[in-house]
């Protein structure tokens, strides 16, 4: 059983700032490209999207809380992604 996802207020705004689909962030989580390390024990999702890289940062006890979401430069995360 998938544990369900919960958006922030902040990360609804961001997802609405950067034209973003809700499906992509739920997505990144679900099947991410890759997975890394946060701070304060949150972890970030990476999700390949036309030469971006989506990060969607993340909490996880009885569900994933999306924190924020953004797209970024591939480049700065190549060799982490």
């Amino acid at each position: 059983m998938q544990k369900p996802v919960r958006i922030s207020g902040h990360a609804w705004k961001r997802i609405a700032r950067y034209g973003l689909d809700e499906e992509l962030v739920v997505q990144a989580l679900r099947h991410p490209d890759r997975l890394v390390e946060g701070h304060h024990g949150r972890r970030i999702a990476h999700k390949s999207m036309n030469g971006f890289v989506v990060r969607v940062v993340y909490e996880e006890d009885g569900s994933l809380t999306v924190v924020t979401v953004y797209p970024a430069r591939r480049e700065r995360y190549e060799g982490k992604v």
